[in-house]
């Protein structure tokens, strides 16, 4: 397995040589939230994670009562101005909040999302959630994007799956003192869910 942690502005600086140092091998920091606000830490997060030789994941914080096409576009111009992507970095939506709005607008603010990340960037975009939030029809539809679930009362990588999924692809099975996270498989088989640079025609 390979151990990760995610952080966003509520950790402020972070001092990424020593989380390697301590075997952190992936990590994913907020970039966005809705269409307007970018985490001001995100840029010296991205560098830093690519600086030791961690696999960089980026992540949006869904705003469902808004447009998933704006905030699409302004995560990926959040990731853009901080380098861009390279090859094997990840991109996640962090799906955790309705906004009040009925499951089914929910997942389709999410679906949309992601077909416009998929159709931009190239990659696949990772789901963050939670077993009750899934379980509430929120995310119908998104089974065939990798899961990462927050699931820290559950045993370390044997998190409780809900529906549309049938397994787990990321595992967050601690939040305290930081978000951990743990991937099942090598690091060869996490960067292959990530960026590939496109062919020209």
């Amino acid at each position: 397995m390979l151990h990760g942690i995610d952080v966003s502005n509520w950790q402020g600086a972070v001092d990424w040589d020593a989380h390697a140092r301590a075997g952190v091998s992936f990590a994913f920091a907020k970039a966005s939230e809705g269409s307007t606000f970018a985490d001001r830490w995100f840029g010296a997060n991205w560098n830093g994670m690519r600086e030791s030789w961690i696999v960089c994941g980026a992540y949006h914080f869904a705003r469902p009562a808004g447009d998933p096409e704006e905030q699409a576009a302004h995560f990926l111009r959040t990731v853009q101005r901080a380098g861009g992507l390279r090859r094997g970095d990840l991109l996640a939506l962090d799906l955790e909040t309705t906004d009040r709005m009925p499951a089914v607008k929910v997942a389709r603010f999410a679906h949309r999302w992601c077909q416009v990340v998929t159709a931009r960037a190239g990659i696949k975009p990772v789901i963050y959630t939670y077993a009750s939030f899934a379980q509430k029809g929120n995310c119908a539809g998104l089974e065939d994007h990798p899961l990462w679930i927050a699931a820290p009362d559950d045993p370390r990588g044997r998190p409780e799956v809900p529906g549309p999924w049938r397994g787990w692809t990321i595992h967050q099975h601690a939040h305290s003192p930081l978000d951990r996270n743990i991937f099942r498989g090598t690091r060869a088989e996490l960067t292959s869910l990530g960026y590939r640079r496109r062919r020209s025609a």
